[in-house]
């Protein structure tokens, strides 16, 4: 019987690659349901394409026009809302969800995912860098498995498989350090949006691409490192790697390092976690080694100071991570609307850490509470 998928976030750069792989394995997998945030118009254009039993757009303002664009497909069920979102990931034919939603918001929709029995295919960061260790816990408590998409932790992944309970001894988690990895501080005070979202080696959302180049973004793979294979923060060691060629690699206790490699393209990992533990046949570019030299280096943390601080978010723990997010979430807005400097993005964040009061053991609700002092926090700095 052919998988059926629930994709979070369809019209997304992960979404719609997502909508490649099952095109193009239409006897493997079928899309029981797609959602979005705002964007009507390809949403509607994927439903009439891949006529899955419901979709969902999360801004309820939207409803009104989507269903109108849906109005002569009568076998697709049209909702809107938050709660329609975590009710579509529930629904008992759902095999798969992908959670391909941007941000914090896609944090309930995953946990009822995971309530609910269905395999996780995690590609919202979020999720695990604000909730990693209750989610870690529901997910054990109801045996859900959670299958890395983002392409450095499905590195991770497919480097350990087989090794059965073989002790890690690092993580070497890979970056490209983006396009400003070799900017002074005085060049990147003045850059602005349009230079960041210049990404040398992926194209990705605008949201992630600007916090890969201020590197939060490889700051919260750190987090969710921790929390998908269990290892402390000290034995997870960041490389800049400009040619995004090398998406990650584990080294054990014997000295080993197993890697994987591929050319720099979304379509493998999120494959991968389609049809773990198969692999199946995949029309992209092959990688070729001669092409270009590997490079790797250290990265510069008093340059790139958002790296640093969710390190501090993980060894501080509690509800630090989330409060993190949080302030992030808010100034990479700020800066995408020319209202933050760049380097100011770092600045807010850490002052909205110290600001927002900690707490060590945090519940579910005291989490969307500090998510919700953060961001009131960090925009009243931004003023």
């Amino acid at each position: 019987m052919k998988r059926q998928l629930c994709i979070l976030g369809s019209t997304g750069s992960i979404g719609t690659q997502a909508l490649d792989i099952v095109a193009a394995h239409a006897d493997r997998y079928e899309v029981y349901a797609l959602t979005a945030n705002t964007n009507v118009n390809l949403l509607a254009e994927q439903a009439r394409r891949f006529r899955p039993a419901a979709v969902v757009i999360a801004d309820e303002t939207c409803y009104d026009s989507l269903q109108k664009s849906l109005a002569d497909c009568p076998d697709i069920n049209v909702y809107a809302g938050s709660k329609a979102l975590d009710d579509i990931v529930q629904a008992e034919p759902v095999d798969m969800v992908l959670t391909a939603m941007v941000g914090f918001a896609g944090l309930s929709p995953t946990i009822h995912a995971i309530q609910a029995n269905k395999i996780i295919a995690l590609a919202n960061k979020e999720t695990l860098v604000v909730a990693g260790e209750l989610i870690v816990d529901l997910a054990l408590k109801h045996h859900t498995p959670i299958l890395p998409v983002d392409s450095e932790h499905s590195a991770i992944f497919q480097s350990i498989v087989g090794e059965g309970d073989n002790e890690i001894e690092k993580i070497l988690l890979t970056a490209s350090g983006g396009p400003f990895r070799n900017y002074t501080m005085d060049q990147m005070r003045d850059v602005k949006a349009a230079d960041a979202l210049r990404h040398p080696t992926w194209t990705m959302g605008q949201k992630i691409t600007i916090d890969s180049a201020s590197m939060m973004n490889k700051g919260f793979e750190v987090i969710e490192a921790r929390w998908l294979f269990n290892v402390s923060a000290e034995k997870i060691e960041v490389l800049i790697h400009p040619q995004s060629i090398v998406h990650s690699a584990v080294q054990f206790v014997d000295g080993a390092v197993k890697a994987q490699l591929g050319i720099p393209d979304m379509h493998l990992p999120i494959q991968y976690a389609f049809s773990y533990p198969d692999r199946i046949a995949l029309q992209q570019p092959r990688l070729d080694l001669t092409q270009k030299p590997l490079e790797f280096f250290h990265p510069d943390v008093n340059r790139f100071p958002c790296l640093a601080l969710a390190y501090q978010s993980l060894e501080k723990g509690g509800n630090m991570p989330c409060v993190l997010n949080a302030a992030n979430e808010v100034v990479n807005a700020a800066f995408r609307r020319d209202e933050c400097g760049f380097l100011q993005m770092a600045e807010v964040i850490g002052k909205t850490m110290e600001k927002v009061p900690y707490q060590a053991s945090p519940t579910l609700e005291q989490l969307f509470a500090s998510d919700a002092e953060a961001r009131r926090t960090a925009e009243e700095m931004l003023g």
